[in-house]
Order: C-alpha cells, then sequence, then structure tokens
C-alpha cells in the first residue's frame, strides 16, 4: 500500500532543555529502525547544529538579519522570524514535499511564549494539519526543575498551557534524566512524573517568608493542576536505548505512526495491544533505582523491611497471573 500521509515530532520546551541534542539523538536512533527521517530546524538562532540538517530556517530568515534590519532584542526578533515564516508557508512546504515518505523532526526554538500565548507556532502547526500530517508535540523539560519545588510548579504550568494552546497530541518529557544521579528529592520519581496531588507542594512553597504572602496564590496554582489532571511526564536519558525506545514507541502511539500508516502493510495496528505492559511503579521506581536517586530514603526502607521489594514483586507476579486466568 502507498503512503498517504507523513509523521513527526513537534520538538519544544524552554532553553537548556536539551532540543537541540534529543533531536539528534532521534535522528540516531530512528536512522537505525531505517525510518528515513527528515529534521526540520525551525530556530532561526541556532547555527550549530550537530545533526544532519536536510531543512533549514536560515535558507528564509536568520535571527541576526532581523535583529540588525529591524532593530529589535533576541526575543522580539525570533516572533518576528515565526511571523515571517507563517506567512511564507509556501517556501516550507516546497521543501517538505521533496522528502516524500520520510519521517520529520521539527527542531523548534526556546522561547515559551511562542508555545503559551502566541499563535504563530500554533498556526504553522495547523498549517501542517492541513497539509496532512500527522505531528506529535513533545516538550522537553530539564529534569532539575525536580530539585526546586518552585520550578517544578512552572514546568507543570508551561506543560498545561502549551498543551491548551497547540492542541496537538502530546507527550511531556523530564530530559536528561542522568542528572538527578544520586540526588536526594522530596518524594519519589513517580511524584513528578505523574503530577500526583499537587496540593501536597503547597508545605514547600510556603515555608519562606517571601512565598507565604502568595499563599492564597500558591494553592490555586497547585488547584489548577490537579484540576486539568492532563501533565504526565515521561523521563529520558537521550544516550540510553531503552529510554528512547519507551518514549518513541508512546510518540508512535500518539500519532498515529504505530497504525501502519507509513507501511507497506497495516499488519502493526492488530500487534499494538499486545506490547509489553509495564506498570506505572515499576517503571519510574527502574528508573529512580537506576539512577540512584533518592537511594538514602530506599535504603532507609530497606533496613526497616528487608523483604519489601520481594513482596512487591511476589504480588506483582500474582496480580499478572490473575489477569491472564480471566
Amino acid at each position: 500500500r502507498k503512503r498517504t500521509m507523513p509523521f513527526g515530532q513537534i520538538v519544544i520546551g524552554p532553553p537548556g532543555s536539551g532540543k537541540t541534542v534529543y533531536c539528534h539523538g532521534m535522528q540516531q536512533y530512528l536512522t537505525a529502525l531505517k525510518r528515513q527521517v527528515c529534521v526540520v530546524n525551525l530556530d532561526p538562532a541556532n547555527d550549530n547544529l550537530p545533526y544532519q540538517c536536510q531543512i533549514n530556517i536560515f535558507g528564509l530568515i536568520t535571527l541576526e538579519d532581523v535583529i540588525e534590519a529591524e532593530k529589535l532584542g533576541p526575543n522580539g526578533g525570533l516572533i518576528y522570524a515565526l511571523e515571517y515564516l507563517e506567512k511564507n508557508m509556501n517556501w516550507l512546504k516546497d521543501r517538505l514535499d521533496a522528502y516524500k515518505d520520510h519521517y520529520f523532526v521539527f527542531d523548534c526554538p526556546g522561547q515559551v511564549e511562542l508555545y503559551t500565548h502566541h499563535n504563530s507556532v500554533r498556526n504553522i502547526v495547523q498549517q501542517l494539519q492541513k497539509w496532512n500530517f500527522r505531528v506529535t508535540s513533545v516538550m522537553l523539560v530539564d529534569s532539575l526543575v525536580c530539585t526546586q519545588i518552585t520550578n517544578y510548579i512552572s514546568a507543570v504550568l508551561l506543560a498545561l498551557t502549551t498543551m491548551l494552546q497547540l492542541e496537538l497530541p502530546h507527550v511531556n518529557v523530564l530530559s536528561k534524566i542522568d542528572v538527578l544521579r544520586n540526588t536526594q528529592l522530596d518524594y519519589n520519581l513517580d511524584f513528578y512524573t505523574e503530577v500526583q496531588d499537587p496540593a501536597r507542594l503547597i508545605q514547600y512553597l510556603n515555608r519562606d517568608r517571601f512565598s507565604k504572602k502568595f499563599r492564597k496564590l500558591n494553592e490555586a496554582i497547585c488547584e489548577l493542576a490537579q484540576d486539568f489532571s492532563l501533565v504526565h511526564f515521561f523521563t529520558l536519558n537521550i544516550e540510553d536505548k531503552e529510554s528512547v525506545t519507551k518514549l518513541v514507541q508512546f510518540i508512535d502511539k500518539s500519532n498515529g505512526y504505530v497504525f501502519g500508516g507509513l507501511t507497506e502493510a497495516n499488519d502493526s495496528i492488530m500487534t499494538v495491544n499486545a506490547t509489553e505492559k509495564d506498570w506505572e511503579y515499576n517503571k519510574y521506581m527502574d528508573t529512580q533505582e537506576k539512577y540512584d536517586i533518592n537511594e538514602e530514603d530506599a535504603d532507609e526502607m530497606d533496613m526497616e523491611n528487608p523483604n519489601l521489594s520481594e513482596i512487591m514483586s511476589e504480588e506483582v507476579r500474582k496480580f499478572n497471573v490473575d489477569s491472564l486466568d480471566k
């Protein structure tokens, strides 16, 4: 069967979250899977690209030229450049059409207001959808936000706002999870990935004199995140094949690639539900143990109940056996 629609990822996130490194690693990983990959750089300020860039916005406009010609600062220049691209989408379409049957990875700028309340990126994405593109927005956030409650709440709000603004299948990612190695967090890792009960964070937000002034605001922010209950984070170490594989599997499900849109036969749709299922607790506890996150707490728990891990493993095994029997 002929391939009918292109799939891809819109890679977004604040500065320093690892978007360009992610695109490079994703290009290498997907190429190893025998996918034809086209990486599109939509950041007019990024002239240091480690990956092979098939389509580059530098062929249309650069931030340096905008700043010099329009006398704008870096932030205003980025907004101007994306608005310029929005008005010249035929330039992009001509180049995308040259890579039929490719999987696309769009490397976007790191200015967060482009995704939270400015409409250019949203309009560009909507135009891609009109061209029959099936894309997932992948938002990267540095895992270090988990070490500071205020930064973590900001990341949750940023993710929530972006999800509502772009209106795409969306995946939030705590990138560079390996930087948390040997780190003590206030809660286990699954609390941050699942955004469990944000109201529990209020006690940390109100523990200093400055934050206490905004007690009601802090409570309202946590309630907002809890009421929407949309935000969930995957963890990622782009150099870890297993970590990348789990993320790609989820992205492929979210944009429909897994259902055979780019394959010669659509038999993959019959095997989607046959893929390995992982308990959320086990999945993130494995990551936590791998990077020795909250290792001291785990040691204390083992001393209190040295057979706890064996007990939990046995309970999980029994549940799986019972489920199979049913």
